[in-house]
């Protein structure tokens, strides 16, 4: 299953992060940014409504692989794999978590920032890491320092990504998404403005921008 949702982040470039307090907000949030063509998006687990919101996004848009970010324990990752999350994003990476992850068929991005972080992460078998936060730590003049000496991982930025360096970061060959929560900013979500949120997402992905028809509703 990683695998796929690999592909899939791959090819989609960013991955939105949405921190969603208002249910009604999510509905037609997550519209636009299908409308656009993204089928991976994560929800953080910074607002008492996460949960629910992983559970709508499985039940009415099966199509979209759906992850639980900002996840900080064994109790959080269990509660978003019942609600339905098939992959998790953390800031940091502990033993509980690394525990959490190789008892999981889902996929975990688990977060570095010093080189010791991203050979500790290594060790443990995770090729694929959270650069985190990617601003504050150097930028991606920091990360074309790193990744060179960990030639078999790689990165996905985020924390301080936005439209202004986004494809800094992508031009590094260790990188192969970033993620971000400048695609749908509060600025627009406040307006109801879903159709300039579709064209934010649909100018990241591109007019080449295709995925295969993947349906996320089985586990390997």
């Amino acid at each position: 299953m990683s695998d796929v949702i690999i592909e899939v982040l791959e090819r989609q470039r960013v991955l939105p992060v949405l921190t969603v307090g208002d249910a009604d907000i999510l509905p037609p949030l997550v519209e636009a940014l299908i409308a656009a063509g993204v089928r991976a998006l994560e929800i953080t687990l910074r607002t008492a409504e996460a949960l629910d919101h992983i559970r709508y996004v499985v039940q009415h848009h099966p199509q979209v692989w759906v992850g639980a970010g900002t996840v900080l324990s064994a109790h959080q990752w269990q509660a978003a794999e019942q609600a339905g999350a098939r992959f998790f994003v953390s800031p940091c990476t502990t033993p509980a978590l690394v525990a959490c992850a190789q008892a999981s068929a889902g996929f975990w991005l688990p977060g570095v920032q010093t080189a010791s972080e991203i050979a500790l992460a290594r060790d443990q078998g995770f090729r694929l890491q959270k650069f985190f936060p990617a601003e504050a730590a150097g930028g991606a003049r920091a990360l074309a320092s790193l990744a060179p000496v960990f030639p078999d991982v790689r990165f996905c930025p985020t924390g301080g990504v936005d439209a202004r360096n986004w494809r800094d970061y992508l031009a590094l060959a260790a990188v192969p998404f970033v993620a971000g929560s400048w695609l749908t900013p509060a600025s627009l979500v406040a307006t109801g403005d879903w159709a300039a949120i579709t064209a934010r997402a649909r100018a990241v992905c591109g007019p080449e921008y295709t995925l295969p028809e993947t349906q996320p509703a089985g586990r390997e």
